[in-house]
């Protein structure tokens, strides 16, 4: 567990909520503790309190410097102020999740895919199923789009219009191919399995024949995109500040939960 906290709003003041979060919050009408498990881990806790995290991996963040290339389908329009186009922010929401959408078009008909991601500097990584669809797509020279999203908090308004979420998110256009290369399917693959356990890599046993034979890794080159980010609490008319209800953030996850019991 971790500590976690929020700057929550109450008939035009601000207060702030820490703990050790274990649970969906309604928080009253008082300074109260509030307690909720994050579901990203120790890394989540200490960007949520302002602190910077190391990375884990010199190589990985090595070439996170510099600005995603910016053309008319991959500029934010909407809220642009939001909008950022420096690698390294969208690396941080890369490395932190790990997991994308990835959307390409086949036959005509648009695909989603929720896939497992992992990069190397401006390289993105991704395995799937060999002769699979998506690998064929890719080796064909088309691109795809992958986007990447993580909400944080629900912030709760006076007017049902003025609710929103906090959130980080970034949209990448991306080209690529299989790697065929054995050592750097293993270096590839090492990559990831570190990062989840240092050392892991040299005790598992490595990809057998078959194993390498069954599946396409793909190397993606990080290239265009955008990231868009939104935080802090609601933003309210002043028409609406008398209203006698409770205002404020409240956390993303977990949400709704049921007693089984």
């Amino acid at each position: 567990m971790a500590e976690w906290s929020s700057g929550e709003f109450f008939a035009g003041e601000k207060r702030t909520y820490t703990g050790i979060l274990l649970g969906p919050v309604n928080p009253p009408d008082a300074i109260v503790t509030c307690f909720l498990t994050p579901v990203t881990g120790d890394a989540y806790a200490r960007r949520m309190q302002g602190e910077e995290e190391m990375s884990m991996n010199e190589e990985r963040s090595s070439n996170s410097s510099g600005e995603l290339r910016k053309t008319k389908r991959s500029q934010v329009r909407h809220v642009r102020e939001r909008a950022s186009y420096q690698r390294e922010d969208a690396y941080q929401l890369i490395d932190d999740l790990k997991l994308g959408h990835i959307g390409f078009v086949i036959e005509g008909l648009p695909c989603v895919i929720p896939m497992t991601l992992w990069r190397i500097e401006d390289h993105l990584y991704f395995h799937c199923l060999n002769k699979s669809r998506l690998q064929r797509h890719l080796e064909a020279g088309n691109e795809v789009c992958i986007s990447f999203a993580e909400s944080t908090e629900w912030v709760l308004a006076k007017s049902a219009y003025q609710h929103s979420v906090n959130y980080r998110s970034a949209v990448l256009y991306c080209a690529g191919q299989r790697i065929t290369d054995v050592e750097e399917f293993d270096q590839a693959f090492a990559s990831i399995i570190e990062e989840l356990e240092e050392g892991r890599w040299e005790k598992v046993r490595p990809p057998n024949k078959k194993e390498r034979k069954a599946t396409a890794l793909m190397k993606l080159k990080i290239d265009e995109g955008s990231f868009k980010q939104a935080e802090g609490g609601p933003d309210e008319e002043a028409e609406d500040m008398e209203l006698p209800v409770w205002h404020g953030n409240i956390p993303a996850f977990p949400f709704n939960q049921k007693d089984n019991g």
